[in-house]
């Protein structure tokens, strides 16, 4: 077993969620394998062609790790290693806090075709295709932003993807992707007790989400919004109620994008699509979330 591979323990938590081998065109290579060499180029960075003999054909492990990011395999082993959390009480639903991160792309990711891409050996787009392939310039050049919801425990709990010139206030979509099945029955979960956001997040469009969804939300509010709704009177409605010692525990999401981003494949960008990258983020949610 190399640095950074996966423990016995890890695998036992992983192999249950990961597609049969074999079937339709031959058996696949062995899954432990060409996962612990998809998790070595998430953690180095390293170009594909660059992946240590011991896992293989450079090829087969990109091959895979292309087709599970194209598919949505990454997406329902996150949830499902989610749920075995849920299950056994680790996931902190108490607090879930809403944040997002840039990403310096390499000049790598520029140049990619024009003609939309495909799932392989079928005729759907992958799932988190873009069109702008989440790629947005600016006057530091070429950036890539994260939106996540990590929960308590500092593991995200949803990811999207957007170009880095957009704004951070993209809390509805990262909060409607939460998505935790329950392995012993009953609907996915997908509500959290509270949430909390800084600044940016603050807009009658969110609070009034948060307050329709029933959840609590430790949010401030920028000094122009007050001023605008002390200026109306009683037409501007209610100061919106703001716990100090409840946002103090805002951090928890920023703890969360530092562990995310000590991947390197993650802190910068190296793939070309979007839906690519999207699976390269998630890989890594995934092994903070197998991590004891």
């Amino acid at each position: 077993m190399g640095r950074g591979d996966l423990t016995n323990r890890e695998w036992s938590l992983l192999e249950p969620h990961l597609p049969p081998l074999g079937g339709r065109g031959g058996r696949w290579n062995d899954h432990r394998t060409v996962v612990n060499g998809i998790l070595f180029r998430v953690r180095t960075g390293v170009p594909w062609r660059d992946l240590p003999e011991r896992y293989g054909s450079w090829k087969t492990v990109y091959e895979r790790h292309r087709r599970w990011s194209a598919d949505g395999t990454w997406d329902r082993i996150l949830h499902s290693v989610q749920a075995d959390a849920d299950l056994a009480g680790r996931v902190d639903w108490s607090m879930v806090g809403v944040d997002s991160t840039s990403c310096r792309a390499h000049q790598h990711p520029a140049g990619a075709r024009k003609a939309k891409p495909r799932v392989p050996k079928k005729r759907t787009m992958p799932r988190h295709r873009r069109p702008d392939e989440g790629l947005g310039r600016s006057r530091g050049g070429l950036t890539c932003k994260i939106h996540l919801a990590g929960e308590g425990g500092c593991r995200p709990m949803s990811l999207l993807l957007t170009p880095g010139q957009w704004g951070d206030a993209q809390m509805i979509e990262v909060l409607d992707r939460i998505r935790v099945p329950r392995p012993l029955g009953g609907r996915p979960r997908t509500r959290p007790d509270h949430v909390s956001g800084h600044k940016a997040y603050s807009s009658r469009q969110n609070r009034r989400y948060l307050r329709r969804r029933d959840i609590r939300h430790t949010i401030p509010e920028p000094k122009d919004q007050r001023a605008n709704r002390r200026r109306r009177a009683s037409n501007g409605g209610r100061p919106a109620g703001f716990d100090r010692d409840r946002y103090r525990r805002g951090n928890e999401a920023e703890r969360t994008i530092n562990r995310l981003k000590n991947s390197r494949a993650v802190a910068t960008r190296y793939d070309k699509r979007a839906y690519v990258f999207h699976g390269t983020v998630t890989a890594a949610a995934i092994r903070l979330w197998l991590r004891s």
